[in-house]
């Protein structure tokens, strides 16, 4: 079969006020809008992961999805080629064959294809990517009429590329939040979703949420009016729930009244269990806690998580899973209220104690934090850039909850680091080998609470 493209290469992207007047004539809610009035209903709105290479198949999966689960948000999820900015070889693979593609590559389709797919379906759309420079990415999804665009100079360059300075991501990053800005000022409101979830597997909710509202605080200062604060599930219902109630304090802590701040929940993004029925628990499960916890919007996942790529129909129900967390018959289930006062208390703390040396170095704040992450003061677990230390490492305690078994140069208080390690049990003064077992048995934690063989 023969493959086309655009005439030309990669087309243009038309000027921001014509974007911007594409957008109004569409007559679709913006996502943020459609976020706002989910939680004027007292539901969480439900969004899909998805994306393939060609252009017809990702309208036609859309369309699907749309068909079969009716998500209050889809997702453009972009292929690694555009993230990298390597236009040319995802143009080749498109000729190719598109299924080499791990995503639509949307710069290489160009604006035109990318309304096309807008206008196939009634939800808003979302650009996921993972790209540490995304100013063309960006242009091009406003082009196509896309409302809601994920990432940051943190949590897209950390977690996913290996040798990007910060200080390159950073600027670029602001470029997209200044754009943002122009928009918000022409009457559309983008949302700008943060990824919080990181390197996604035993994320400690304080390092999740300091790095939101760094990469918060930035985008609100370039322009931006809707800010997005994404926390990955941990899997333990407390410190979850905990974690998505401190989000509206930290908002109107550090970016202030005038900016619309929805709290999302990504379900689980650690080792999800093969059984279908384990795996259909744990989704309803975190949707469940997205509700508990006030978030606006949750991050649906499948029953084939553990497989590999999910299928259409398995992210369909997926999709539908999650919604039924909004079931009226939910409204009586409860959580410990004390508990979650207390955790979210920590949290808040640890945030502060995270967050207030690099917002107190005054001056420009992206150098700021590119000195913070050099001398180890902020810091990811895993991470795979060498701009990083990843010298923290992650583990759990005896109910499931995500500590520190060692904090690395993080500048905690010693009252943080004694409750620490109370919690953990004083697991952290092991040996670095008992150290990464505990961590190897933590990334397992659902599968082995299941009682399934790890693989």
């Amino acid at each position: 079969m023969k493959r086309t493209l655009p005439p030309g290469g990669t087309p243009v992207p038309p000027p921001l006020r014509e974007s911007a007047a594409y957008i109004e004539e569409l007559g679709k809610p913006t996502v943020a809008q459609v976020l706002r009035q989910a939680h004027a209903l007292g539901r969480v709105a439900v969004q899909p992961r998805c994306g393939v290479g060609g252009h017809e198949e990702m309208k036609r999966l859309l369309t699907t999805l749309e068909e079969r689960a009716a998500p209050d948000v889809l997702t453009l999820t972009i292929d690694s080629h555009t993230r990298l900015l390597r236009f040319g070889q995802a143009r080749r693979a498109l000729l190719d064959d598109p299924r080499d593609l791990n995503g639509y590559p949307l710069v290489t389709h160009g604006w035109r294809r990318g309304r096309e797919l807008n206008e196939a379906v009634a939800a808003p759309l979302e650009v996921r990517h993972g790209s540490p420079d995304a100013r063309l990415l960006f242009e091009t999804a406003v082009a196509s009429g896309i409302t809601s665009f994920e990432g940051g100079g943190i949590s897209y360059n950390l977690p996913y590329s290996k040798a990007v300075p910060l200080a390159e991501s950073l600027a670029a990053w602001e470029q997209v939040d200044r754009r943002c800005g122009e928009l918000a000022e022409l009457g559309v409101v983008v949302d700008r979703e943060l990824f919080g979830t990181l390197t996604a597997v035993l994320v400690p909710p304080s390092i999740s949420l300091a790095v939101s509202v760094l990469e918060a605080v930035l985008a609100v200062r370039a322009g931006v009016r809707c800010v997005s604060i994404a926390y990955p599930q941990g899997g333990q219902v407390i410190q979850d729930v905990a974690a998505l109630r401190a989000i509206p304090e930290l908002a109107a802590r550090y970016l202030g009244p005038d900016v619309l701040v929805p709290p999302v929940l990504h379900e689980f993004m650690g080792v999800f269990p093969r059984q279908r029925g384990h795996a259909e628990d744990l989704i309803l499960y975190g949707a469940l806690v997205a509700r508990l916890g006030g978030a606006w919007k949750v991050i649906s996942k499948t029953r084939q998580e553990a497989a590999g790529i999910p299928d259409t129909e398995a992210n369909a129900e997926g999709i539908r899973l999650a919604d039924r967390a909004n079931s009226p018959l939910l409204d009586f289930v409860t959580v410990d209220e004390e508990r979650v006062a207390a955790e979210r208390a920590r949290i808040l703390a640890e945030v502060d104690e995270l967050v207030a040396p690099v917002l107190g170095r005054g001056g420009d704040l992206k150098a700021a934090i590119v000195d913070a992450f050099a001398e180890g003061t902020l810091d990811i677990p895993f991470s795979a850039s060498r701009h990083a230390r990843s010298e923290l490492i992650p583990g759990r305690d005896r109910e499931g909850a995500i500590r520190y078994l060692s904090a690395g140069s993080l500048p905690f208080s010693r009252r943080t680091l004694r409750h620490n390690d109370e919690l953990l049990d004083r697991r952290g003064e092991g040996r670095i080998g008992e150290m990464l077992d505990a961590v190897t048995a933590d990334i397992y934690y659902f599968p082995d609470l299941f009682g399934e063989p790890r693989t």
